[in-house]
Parts: C-alpha cells; structure tokens; sequence
C-alpha cells in the first residue's frame, strides 16, 4: 500500500477553509495549522467573556475537514448564525458549542479533538499557539494598532499606509503539534488568505517560521485573488510572496499558485472598486526561485454574508476544486 503523503495547510479562515474542502477528496494525510489571534465579532466574545482562545477559524477548518457523507445536519449547525437574542445575535452555534466543551473538559485542545471526532473529520486541526496573543501592526505613518479586527479593518484614513511590521504581544509559543507536523510534512500549502490577519499570524508565532525554513518539505503557497484595502492595498503577486517570505526569513518556495483568469462573476469587481480593492497582478515573471503555475483558480459562486456578521468577507474565492487538482499534481 502506498504511504499517503502529508500535507500541511497554514492559514485561517475562509482561505484555509476553501484549501481543505478540496484536498479532503484525496487521500493524504491531512493537518491544518491554525491562526488563533482573531479578537472580532464572535471571537470577542470568546476572549472577553468566556476567557478562551478565538474559535471561528478552528470552527471553518473542522467543518472543511468534516465527513459529508456523515452527518450534513451536523455540519450545517455549525455554520449557523443566530439572528436574534440579547447577547447571542451574530454568534455560531460552533462556537458556542466549542466553548461548551471546553468547559466540560477543562481542556481548549481536548475540545476540538472532540469536535473533530463528532464530525469525523478528514484530518487534523491544530491551533498555531495556546497563547494568548494579540497582533500589533506598526504602519508606514508611525502609528501602531492593536488587535487583529482593528487591522483587518483599519479605519478611511489609517487604511491607506502600508504596514511595515508586524508582531504579536506577548510573545507567542508555538503549540508543539504545529512544529511535529511542519517538520514532517511532505508539502506545506500556505493560503490563500488574507496576508497580515490570516497567514503571518501563524508565522510570526515564535518557532514556526523556523520550522518552516527547515522543513524537508515543498513549499507552496496560493496568492490572493484580491488586494484587500488596508492590508496590501495595490500589493502585487511579488509583493505578496516577498513579505511571506520576509517573515519567514529566507527564500523557501518551491511553487506559487496564481489566478490568470479574467473570468469574474459580473458586477463583483464594481462591488470591490468600492472597498478600494482590485485584483492582483501577476509580476512574478519566468521566476527561477520557484516554479509559478498560472490557471483559472476562481470560484463561479459569489459568497453572501449573513445579515447579523458585521465583519467583512470576501465575496470571491478560489475553487476548492481546481486547487486541489494542481496541488495533486505537484505531489
């Protein structure tokens, strides 16, 4: 029998979510490395009234890992939204559900080992850090920011300086699962995601960025579709991959995914122009660091937020599908 290789996704969010759903339709073995420094939204709630780590990317990974062929109802919990009641409106029931857990079990990691056996997911989840950190953002202007949500929506004026450093305070411990399994893994898949609240949280985390640098393993990483204003506003795909590898501290990619399609949904990009966002632009060239593997990676489905989610989401995302035929291919 052939050994199923082990690929790593690092990211948060929507981004690591659509990474998952397609891969999880192969045979590998299969672990998420995952942000754990949002503080928006549901995620405040999490941190400041219930004293735990944030839960919503853990929340998006395990149900992108989770066995479709189990229980959809179960999965469908766990995306829904409440809409109404004091203090509970714009929360998920995952979420909550997680937070129960760990009260049951006096034990974050234990939850979502759990939570993952519940929904017999296709892999495993494993939270970047068990520290209680929260991102710092120094800006071109001088001004520092503080706390993911402030960063990834930063305000009209303070949106429009590049960010030139960012940090985490304290200082955070990577969890030692996360190090076991960059430093085993055959592939590491970094993306797509939004670049200073998804992906560099997870590097800038002491220990990762090393493992990663380290690590045997090829190293790939999925480049936005989209700018997104205040983060890398007119940020092209080599601005992209230089600030990833910055933090990283070295030239570790070995391939790099980027859209060459033109082939929006109609209107979505009039809708983005209004946020002050645009596609991003392919300069990488005939690259000889790494090889650049150019096709149509976008998604025909425009994703609609729920009414009761004040935060902002992306509306166009990359195919799960696609993704994961090219990622198949290079492994």
């Amino acid at each position: 029998m052939t050994k199923k290789k082990k690929v790593v996704v690092i990211g948060g969010g929507t981004g690591t979510f659509v990474s998952l759903s397609g891969l999880k339709k192969y045979p590998l073995n299969l672990s998420a490395i995952v942000s754990m420094m949002d503080d928006g939204g549901s995620n405040r709630v999490i941190r400041d009234e219930f004293g735990l780590l944030p839960t919503s990317d853990l929340r998006q990974c395990i149900v992108a890992l989770a066995d479709e062929n189990e229980n959809e109802l179960l999965r469908k919990l766990f995306t829904y939204r409440y809409s109404s009641g004091v203090g509970i409106s714009g929360m998920t029931f995952g979420n909550l559900f997680m937070a129960a857990l760990t009260d049951i079990f006096k034990s974050q990691d234990r939850a979502i080992e759990e939570t993952c056996k519940i929904l017999h997911t296709k892999g495993k989840i494993i939270p970047v850090t068990f520290s209680d950190s929260h991102l710092v953002a120094r800006y071109k202007n001088g001004k520092q920011v503080l706390g993911e949500h402030s960063i990834d929506e930063p305000g009209e004026k303070q949106g429009n300086y590049k960010i030139i450093e960012l940090e985490l305070i304290p200082k955070a411990k990577a969890n030692p699962k996360a190090i076991k399994e960059i430093k085993n893994a055959d592939l590491i898949v970094i993306g797509p995601g939004d670049l200073y609240t998804s992906i560099l949280p997870n590097i800038v985390v002491d220990g990762i960025a090393k493992a990663i640098k380290t690590s045997k393993a090829k190293k790939l990483y999925i480049v936005n579709l989209m700018t997104r204003f205040g983060q890398t506003n007119d940020f092209s795909a080599k601005d992209h991959v230089n600030t990833l590898q910055k933090y990283i501290g070295g030239k570790v990619l070995d391939y790099c995914l980027v859209n060459n399609s033109k082939n929006f949904p109609k209107g979505i990009l009039g809708r983005y122009k209004e946020e002050k966002a645009h596609p991003v632009v392919d300069d990488l060239g005939n690259e000889n660091r790494f090889r650049v593997i150019r096709k149509d990676f976008i998604s025909s489905k425009v994703h609609l937020k729920y009414l009761t989610d004040k935060l902002k989401r992306s509306l166009i995302r990359h195919d799960s599908d696609k993704l994961a035929k090219v990622i198949m291919s290079l492994i």
